[in-house]
């Protein structure tokens, strides 16, 4: 399912899952079912959040380094530079 976009095969494998005798398949299997629609795109739709992560990453680790040295509006300069 996850290699192949098979998401159309998700209410199958969560009902499978369900009938299982391990609990934390069964309490995987329900917090599935809780975002199931989010769950569902994801594994069907082509796209993907590589690039806003990546950002996302880049930005925590100049805040990490800064922590502690200078005020936000030194952090913003720092931030807006290392584009």
């Amino acid at each position: 399912m996850l290699t192949g976009r098979n998401g159309h095969d998700l209410p199958a494998w969560i009902e499978s899952a369900l009938a299982s005798t391990h609990p934390r398949l069964h309490r995987f299997a329900c917090g599935l079912r809780k975002d199931f629609d989010a769950v569902t795109a994801g594994l069907t739709l082509p796209y993907r959040s590589g690039a806003v992560e990546g950002n996302v990453n880049r930005l925590k680790m100049i805040k990490r380094k800064m922590y502690g040295r200078a005020n936000l509006d030194l952090l913003r300069k720092i931030v807006l530079v290392s584009d």
